[in-house]
């Protein structure tokens, strides 16, 4: 069927169709349309980044090797920085505040950098998360791929430079007489699970900070408080029994993550007097922990993703 127009053309009308009396709605159903950026289902998802690991170890790798691609002596600092810090910590808690808690320097060091190399991981975990969104929006507007890869990768490369800071860390234990023993395999489920709660945290700030890009101003001194929360550079139990903390309060503190997972590692590492048992319930938090921040922190940053690199 056709008509003429005014201005002489030739329309031709075409014949009604079924699609016709169908809602949007419905007519994507239909034909099996999805929204440009929808957010993918959970299962989907994980699919998505699994077909995307490859991509997520390469881009943690390069992240490592230009990290101090400007300093001349390069990789060196990854290992060179937590030992610098650790030797400031020693000097202030274990020479002038009297913070060793009775324990030598063959025991005391070893704690002590083992517990910097510990915390390092956590914290530059959830300051490169904060960073992942926020700080590579031009990689996220022009690529589809699933956002978690970006806080994954960057935790996947703490991880990578620690287990550089590891063997400096074995040679340090077996400067001070700490021989490797049937506890060092202890490291490996240490490892994976603070992994797996530094990646939950690490999406969870990633979300945060992709809407908020002034947390990563914050987020220094709310490490620090918790650095010192946490037995970084001391034993806690003997700093809070000398400062008469309640013991509910005791056990509150002696309970979280970064503290667990580094009494974790001094057990396994150091041979001495103050780490010779360790409580099964240390276990149980450090895998609780790891279940709860790790899955909660994916699903967290998995409910944003059609957001993120828009606005």
């Amino acid at each position: 069927m056709s008509e003429t127009t005014h201005d002489g053309a030739v329309a031709v009308n075409s014949p009604p169709s079924p699609d016709d009396k169908l809602s949007p709605a419905e007519l994507a159903a239909k034909y099996g349309l999805t929204v440009s950026g929808a957010r993918p289902g959970l299962r989907q998802y994980v699919r998505e980044l699994w077909a995307r690991r490859h991509f997520i170890l390469a881009f943690s790798q390069a992240k490592l090797h230009a990290q101090y691609s400007q300093a001349k002596l390069g990789q060196v600092w990854q290992v060179l920085t937590p030992l610098l810090n650790a030797t400031v910590f020693f000097f202030i808690f274990g020479v002038l505040l009297g913070g060793r808690g009775g324990m030598e320097n063959d025991e005391y060091i070893p704690f002590l950098v083992t517990g910097v190399f510990v915390w390092t991981f956590t914290q530059q975990s959830v300051m490169s998360g904060v960073r992942a969104i926020a700080g590579n929006l031009g990689l996220v507007r022009a690529l589809h791929f699933p956002r978690a890869s970006l806080p994954i990768s960057f935790s996947l490369q703490q991880l990578q430079q620690l287990l550089y800071s590891m063997i400096v860390l074995a040679v340090i234990l077996i400067g001070f007489q700490h021989y490797p023993s049937g506890l060092w395999p202890l490291i490996v489920p240490v490892l994976a699970l603070q992994f797996v709660f530094n990646t939950g945290l690490a999406l969870i700030m990633a979300r945060l900070g992709s809407k908020t890009p002034d947390l990563a101003q914050l987020m220094p001194f709310v490490l620090r408080t918790w650095m010192y929360a946490s037995g970084v550079m001391f034993p806690l139990e003997y700093m809070l029994r000398k400062q008469d903390i309640p013991e509910w309060l005791t056990d509150v503190v002696a309970g979280n993550p970064a503290t667990v997972y580094m009494e974790l590692m001094r057990y396994a590492l150091i041979d001495g007097p103050h780490h010779q048992h360790i409580g099964g319930h240390v276990w149980l938090l450090a895998v609780g922990w790891a279940v709860v921040v790790g899955i909660g922190g994916f699903v967290f940053f998995w409910k944003a993703e059609e957001r993120y690199g828009r606005g």
